[in-house]
């Protein structure tokens, strides 16, 4: 557990004290806010406002999360990966260590950008609905930090994982409708969709923010907070269910991926990577 809390702080301190960047990701989900804003005002949603806020919150953290896994890189090039490895700690600590601190820092994101939506139209009425948004934020951040530190292990070079993760983060966020209503994409984009765990994670965070989860899933899927692929429908629950198995698959494979990763050839792979 120490190793857990002290990779969480580490990563948080780089977080904070990275002012410049911490500004440009608060202030980013308010552009899409502005952007997109009246594409949400429907009538099938009764808030607008907090429906595209709950989207944006969510992928904010998905994105974080992703993004901070990127620190796994920096940690492996600097060598500070290869001196942990000399204390008698296990990998699969420090496997572990690395994608809570991400989820962590994901969540924090997260949770600063839910108290300013305070400020602009977000309403809750029960303080459940805090606990249950903020333990979604973990949940969703654990589940693809496991996803980030997979790709960060098989990256090896911080060029090679901005290029991966922005070709995945942007066609995933794009088709979860976080930014833009699920219900304006073509037939062929919602059945890619239906096949993106951003979808689901969009749609649970929604409904708990909302305070709707205890709707019959036949008005959830009304309001774009539940799907009926085929004959079956998914809710809320069903939707947790998918995030879970999709989370314990990468967070096995990130693990793996970790624990066999070759240390000693991370400063060889980054100069290679720069003379290319």
């Amino acid at each position: 557990m120490r190793v857990i809390y002290a990779l969480g702080i580490r990563n948080l301190k780089v977080f904070v004290r990275n002012r410049t960047a911490l500004i440009f990701n608060l202030l980013f989900p308010f552009f899409f806010i502005f952007v997109f804003g009246e594409i949400f005002r429907n009538d099938f949603i009764e808030n607008p406002v907090s429906f595209m806020l709950a989207g944006i919150i969510i992928a904010t953290v998905f994105e974080s999360s992703l993004r901070v896994s990127s620190n796994t890189i920096d940690d492996m090039t600097s060598g500070f990966m290869k001196e942990v490895l000399v204390s008698p700690i296990s990998r699969l600590s420090i496997a572990i260590g690395q994608f809570v601190s991400s989820a962590v820092v994901a969540t924090a994101q997260g949770i600063i950008i839910f108290v300013i939506g305070f400020f602009i139209g977000l309403r809750i009425t029960s303080p459940l609905t805090i606990i249950y948004a903020i333990s979604a934020m973990v949940f969703v951040g654990i589940v693809f930090a496991g996803f980030g530190l997979f790709i960060a292990t098989k990256a090896k070079n911080i060029q090679t994982f901005q290029a991966v993760s922005l070709a995945i983060t942007m066609p995933l966020t794009f088709l979860s409708g976080a930014y833009i209503p699920f219900a304006m994409l073509p037939d062929v984009l919602k059945w890619v969709g239906y096949f993106n765990p951003m979808t689901y994670a969009v749609a649970l965070f929604r409904a708990i923010t909302l305070e709707k989860t205890h709707l019959p899933t036949s008005e959830l899927i009304n309001e774009e907070l539940a799907f009926k692929i085929g004959g079956v429908m998914i809710g809320p629950m069903e939707a947790l269910g998918i995030l879970l198995a999709f989370g314990i698959v990468f967070l096995l494979l990130s693990t793996l991926a970790f624990i066999r990763v070759d240390f000693s050839r991370m400063n060889r792979i980054k100069d290679d990577s720069i003379e290319i």
